[in-house]
């Protein structure tokens, strides 16, 4: 009776998965659609840029740092004869954002692809992690995203079709120590979008959860850094370089696009990353204990060095150990990526 039991679930999968698949709209096609990327300045957004510029997108981008932009957009046309409508934008403020959608449909017409990217790294004990940073988190990475989609909705819903991709992380999935904060607002992201797909879909609005795991952008000297700073900088940026662990920018990119062109639900980059998700679905305890292991081998908040809740960048944290030839493959990335500005300040 089991087994029968079990054979006709299987059916009603299969069956629910197939219908499903057929209800899947077709491949978008990103040629002349207007779209916008929040942290388009640097990174991983710079990267998506550059591949929608190559499939001939119109391309609107928005960072907090004007001068940043100025650089991206002199990047696009240089390289790729791309002229990007460029916006000094903070997704945590609704005014600006209000502003920002404005002046993109004014430049452009209406946003068929709002991206998500906008983000911040904070890395360090939880000893050493206070209120104020694990708000800022969600204001950047739950309300920046909340406060961009509630602009461009109005319009979206209007004309009965929009794609809508937030940039997650495999942080959203697995809180990993010493980087609690960003975590919190990265789970907080994915609950709100896997929901918003739901509720969008009758409107023709699809969205897209993207979690990447360890990606090869460039961003470790952007990133904050509290307690033992170097030693702090030093794991995350060698972790951040080791081909086996982590994805490319530009692989990330042409992933994270592909998933939005065929209308996806959920996307997790890079095959630790999938592994990682599934053994936390799988085994909670062990993953909990492995984790707690993983702790055990980070540095402490207190001891030489330390600068306790007070907080350093990247570029404020270089060590012997970092940069150097274990962070080879990150300095290329930030190089071409415009991840620099921070060190060269």
């Amino acid at each position: 009776m089991k087994l029968q039991q079990a054979g006709a679930l299987l059916a009603l999968g299969t069956g629910a998965y197939l219908l499903a698949r057929a209800l899947r709209r077709p491949a978008f096609d990103f040629r002349e659609k207007v779209v916008l990327i929040t942290g388009g300045s640097r990174g991983l957004g710079l990267v998506l840029a550059r591949e929608l510029a190559r499939q001939e997108a119109n391309l609107a981008l928005c960072a907090r740092d004007a001068n940043e932009l100025d650089l991206a957009s002199q990047n696009l046309q240089a390289d790729l004869g791309a002229d990007p409508a460029i916006v000094a934008c903070d997704v945590t403020d609704p005014a600006q954002v209000a502003k920002l959608v404005q002046t993109v449909e004014d430049c452009l017409g209406p946003i068929d692809v709002l991206i998500n990217n906008a983000g911040i790294i904070q890395v360090g004990p939880g000893d050493v992690m206070t209120r104020e940073d694990y708000e800022e988190s969600l204001r950047v990475h739950f309300w920046g995203c909340y406060n961009t989609i509630e602009a461009v909705l109005p319009g979206m819903r209007r004309r009965g079709r929009g794609r809508i991709v937030n940039i997650s992380s495999i942080g959203g999935k697995v809180s990993v120590p010493h980087l609690l904060p960003y975590s919190v607002g990265k789970f907080a992201l994915v609950g709100y979008s896997r929901g918003l797909r739901a509720e969008l879909s009758k409107d023709g609005i699809v969205v897209t959860t993207v979690c990447p795991g360890l990606m090869r952008t460039g961003s470790p000297p952007n990133a904050n850094f509290k307690g033992r700073h170097r030693a702090e900088y030093a794991w995350f940026s060698i972790s951040d370089s080791l081909p086996m662990l982590t994805i490319s920018a530009e692989n990330a990119a042409q992933s994270i696009l592909g998933a939005c062109r065929m209308g996806e639900a959920e996307v997790v980059l890079s095959f630790p990353a999938k592994v990682a998700a599934l053994f936390q679905e799988l085994f909670p305890e062990l993953t909990a204990d492995l984790l707690s292991l993983v702790n055990r081998f980070l540095p402490g908040p207190d001891g030489p060095g330390s600068i306790g809740t007070e907080k350093r960048t990247g570029a404020e944290s270089e060590s012997a150990l970092s940069p150097s030839v274990l962070t080879t493959l990150t300095e290329e990335a930030a190089r071409r990526n415009n991840e620099l500005c921070a060190r060269e300040a």
